[in-house]
């Protein structure tokens, strides 16, 4: 049911021989699943060989060639779905049916890529001098290195293959090494699909190792990074030192504001649902719920009762509502943001604790009483624990809302057109959903301000990423 991992080389599977390597856990029942291999330095050296070679060969290729290469790599995600899905919820936990999701949506973006590949539209500007021409085109940036976390591991790789060889770059991707299978069943899904060697090379290693490696590399144009602020604050001076374009898509902590002029049983079915998927562990999940104060106690029962009829199993039964933590470590980050919540006087409704023996599986938790300072109300929690405060002003709810250094994502409901209109200009976010949730669609910019970073994945603006823009003036 697995998948054979290997890295993906200048045309070439790579397998485990004399690697060094590690193991991938499945973290619903601990066990074994395959051994990874990592990259050598001599296997880095050798992708960014064949990311040149294979820059030559794709930018060549006209918008309409490589659109045609990955809608054929959308279409067989699409009809290979259902084992990538299994592949992926055995070794990132989430249930099938979010697995199955992802994978769809993954297609689309690759899709959504390919045709808007071919609108990678210049502009004619009008000269001051008679007969002179002003052109203004875009050109792809060159050879890319990507690195993509755990946590959406064929969707967040394939907002960045997508985009790059849209735009005709080439690229190596550092997927995750804790979800390698999802990864390596997407290439393959370009490699069929008639992507040259070269073009699209996948590797996996000790991320500082293969990060410092490549980024130090001057072939290498533009970096895209998922994954947390620290990191990516790394990764972007390293960026930095060789002029190099990035994109960052860092860390958030998205503040939720109900107003009193909603249904708060509605709304709590909403915000529940979109606070324990993928048990908490999204970027944009909601974390910090502010609820006016008169809906706070209607809102915060029905929110409780939602947490504590989530049935927690292995993802490929069909009656778990939510899988496991993806590993260890968000066990003890949550044992610790639970612990530092009751010094400061806060009190757990639900949850709050390890559940099974075995496997990586957390409770689905809720937290009153708490105060804004406490590690639960400014460290972004990436797992199932919802902080729910009341507020008594628009006002107030803006300041606390807005006083992280983050600024990813942030979600308002209210009944009200005026004051949609109001907290949607207030909240300092790179994306704001009112009176939704669904804000990562292939077609909209993806990204987020302060220290969630910089640059966008998605829509005209992730395209545009990988490309450079030229001026010519032509007399």
């Amino acid at each position: 049911m697995y998948t054979q991992l290997g890295l993906y080389i200048d045309g070439e599977w790579l397998n485990g021989d004399n690697r060094a390597g590690e193991d991938v856990i499945n973290p619903a029942n601990e066990k074994v699943l395959a051994r990874l291999p990592h990259a050598s330095p001599a296997d880095l050296d050798r992708a960014l060989a064949a990311a040149v070679k294979g820059f030559a060969l794709w930018r060549e290729k006209s918008a309409y060639e490589r659109g045609r290469i990955m809608k054929k790599a959308a279409d067989l995600l699409r009809e290979r779905a259902e084992h990538v899905a299994r592949v992926l919820t055995q070794e990132q936990g989430k249930v099938l049916g979010e697995a199955r999701m992802e994978v769809l949506t993954t297609a689309d973006i690759i899709e959504w890529y390919a045709e808007e590949g071919k609108r990678a539209y210049g502009r004619i500007v009008p000269g001051r001098i008679k007969g002179t021409r002003q052109l203004v085109l875009q050109e792809p940036v060159g050879v890319v290195t990507a690195f993509t976390p755990w946590n959406f591991p064929t969707l967040t790789p394939a907002r960045k293959i997508g985009g790059a060889l849209a735009a005709g770059c080439s690229l190596i991707i550092k997927a995750s090494e804790e979800t390698p299978g999802s990864a390596v069943e997407l290439v393959r899904c370009f490699i069929d699909a008639g992507v040259p060697a070269g073009v699209l090379n996948l590797v996996f290693g000790v991320p500082a190792q293969v990060s410092e490696h490549l980024l130090r590399k001057e072939e290498v144009r533009k970096i895209s990074f998922t994954g947390s602020v620290p990191v990516g604050k790394h990764l972007a001076k390293l960026a930095a030192d060789g002029m190099k374009r990035a994109t960052m898509e860092l860390g958030g902590h998205s503040p939720v504001v109900v107003f009193g002029d909603v249904d708060p049983e509605k709304t709590a079915d909403v915000a529940a649902a979109g606070k324990f998927r993928n048990a908490g562990q999204v970027c944009i999940s909601p974390t910090r719920f502010f609820v006016q104060e008169p809906v706070y106690s209607r809102f915060l029962a029905r929110f409780a009762e939602n947490a504590k009829a989530i049935k927690l199993g292995d993802g490929l039964e069909p009656d778990t509502k939510m899988g496991p933590l993806a590993n260890p470590r968000r066990l003890d980050a949550m044992e610790n943001l639970v612990a530092d919540a009751r010094a400061h006087g806060a009190k757990i409704v639900t949850g709050g604790k390890r559940h099974s023996n075995q496997g990586f599986f957390f409770e689905p938790t809720v937290v009153t009483d708490i105060g804004d300072d406490a590690k639960l109300m400014t460290l972004e929690p990436f797992g199932p624990i919802a902080p729910i405060v009341p507020f008594k002003s628009f006002e107030e709810v803006v300041e606390r809302a807005n006083r992280l250094p983050y600024g990813l994502a942030a979600y308002a409901f209210t009944s009200s057109t005026q004051t949609a209109t109001a907290i949607g200009d207030a909240l300092q976010s790179g994306m704001v959903g009112v009176n939704s949730m669904a804000i990562s669609t292939p077609e909209t910019p993806f990204g987020g301000v302060k220290d969630s970073g910089y640059g966008h994945e998605g829509g005209i603006e992730g395209l545009e990423a990988y490309t450079n823009k030229k001026f010519i003036s032509q007399a």
